[in-house]
């Protein structure tokens, strides 16, 4: 191999936001003229440069370059230590390259904003904010929380003293302002104050504290309005008071005279003797013995309706029935009977439900057995559908409700099994009519 290649070096130290140089050695130890390129290796590549990035030499000849390591003040590249490799690649033996290695050590740096959030509360009892703290430096930070109050006649806590807040992030500590009395009247009061977020850098240089201002305005316990509502509501009291007094109850007493006429006098007591005779015949029946020997009869019975009046529209007794039809594929239609009209009455048919939970895939059709079908549905367009008639569909007696299915592709339910035939329902309701006789 022709070449050799040293790092003065073997490890460096670099500050974020700074520039750090270190040497590289390149001896050209072959017999012709040679040309170098450079190439950083590692996590520092992308902010490292090699000046020149070429570098020719004679044979025997020893020149230095020198890597440029630029480390970004961000917390994008965390402080700690950090391996690195120059690939030393000849021109024209590309397969003798050599590759010196060594280690960065990026410093950290601490750089911390704050915010409030809300910047002003108001409350009767307490104000509530967020102290949101960011920490834009390159390695974990500690953040202690404190305040300064702009008055004694509030108090600041928080619900933790301090925030562990990793490189890029952000955390938040909740922060509660407390008035030291009450206010139950009046105007509202404002309090000023400052919390401070401190970060602890151990035994190196202290950190000012971030500073953050807020209010809370303090509002009375009862509301400005509360007073004038009360008053108000005094006055409407006394004014309904008043109208019941002067108008309301004067016209009820007014209709009770006026209800109170000769008329209703004279009603009132022939309805009273009327009902006198009545118990004096009862007593004088149960004290002088059996009163139907004295009258030389027995008592008539009371009048029954006519049994052969066919005015009677009947009894309706709210029915209601089921049905369930299997068909396979290709062996025809299968049809089934829901319901059977018995004989003497009448059917009003008001609501149909028609379902298909399979998905299956073909005709299906409701009769009611006379004339035309009531209605003819493709199986592939619902899965449940249903039909209420304002004007009852009348079965006759002996009539049927059907239902007939003609299946063409059995459907396959979600999370089961294929089912090997199709499979619809019917449910039907209305009110069976006993039917008028003569």
């Amino acid at each position: 191999m022709s070449l050799t290649a040293s790092l003065d070096e073997a490890s460096v130290t670099a500050a974020p936001g700074e520039e750090t140089a270190l040497p590289l050695r390149i001896l050209n130890s072959g017999s012709t003229v040679e040309e170098y390129r450079f190439e950083v290796l590692g996590a520092c590549a992308a902010w490292s440069t090699v000046e020149p990035a070429t570098l020719s030499l004679y044979p025997g000849d020893t020149q230095t370059v020198s890597l440029r390591l630029r480390p970004p003040r961000d917390s994008t590249v965390p402080a700690g230590e950090t391996a690195f490799g120059i690939r030393v690649v000849p021109t024209s033996e590309q397969g003798d390259a050599v590759v010196p290695e060594g280690k960065v050590t990026v410093l950290p740096f601490v750089e911390t904003t704050a915010e409030l959030v809300p910047r002003s509360s108001h409350g009767a009892w307490s104000g509530r904010h967020q102290l949101a703290v960011d920490n834009r430096g390159n390695a974990p930070l500690t953040v202690r929380l404190g305040s300064r109050p702009g008055t004694e006649r509030a108090r600041v806590s928080f619900a933790a003293d301090s925030l562990r807040i990793e490189p890029g992030r952000a955390e938040f500590g909740k922060v509660r302002i407390r008035p030291v009395k009450r206010v139950w009247r009046g105007i509202p009061l404002t309090h000023s104050f400052q919390l401070l977020a401190t970060p602890e850098v151990g035994e190196g240089a202290p950190v000012a504290p971030v500073v953050v201002d807020g209010t809370y305005q303090q509002e009375p316990i009862l509301p400005r309005w509360l007073p004038r509502a009360l008053i108000l509501a005094a006055v409407l009291l006394i004014a309904l008071v008043g109208l019941w007094y002067a108008l309301l109850r004067p016209a009820v007493k007014s209709a009770a005279r006026e209800a109170i006429t000769p008329d209703a006098v004279r009603s009132a007591a022939a309805a009273d003797k009327s009902k006198a005779p009545e118990k004096g015949g009862t007593a004088g029946a149960s004290g002088g013995g059996d009163s139907s020997g004295a009258n030389g009869g027995s008592p008539k019975p009371s009048p029954s309706p006519s049994s052969g009046d066919s005015s009677d529209p009947g009894v309706t007794t709210p029915t209601s029935a089921q049905v369930q039809v299997k068909d396979s594929v290709g062996g025809g239609s299968n049809t089934s009977t829901a319901l059977q009209v018995p004989s003497g009455h009448t059917f009003q048919l008001t609501d149909i439900v028609v379902q298909n939970p399979q998905g299956d895939g073909g005709t299906l059709e409701v009769s009611s057995g006379r004339g035309a079908p009531l209605f003819r549905l493709a199986l592939e367009n619902f899965r449940d559908s249903d039909y209420h008639f304002v004007t009852p569909i009348m079965v006759p007696a002996g009539g049927k409700v059907t239902l007939t299915v003609d299946c063409r592709k059995v459907g396959k339910p979600v999370n089961a099994p294929t089912p090997s035939r199709c499979a619809e329902s019917m449910f039907l309701g209305g009110t069976m009519k006993t039917n008028a006789t003569d």
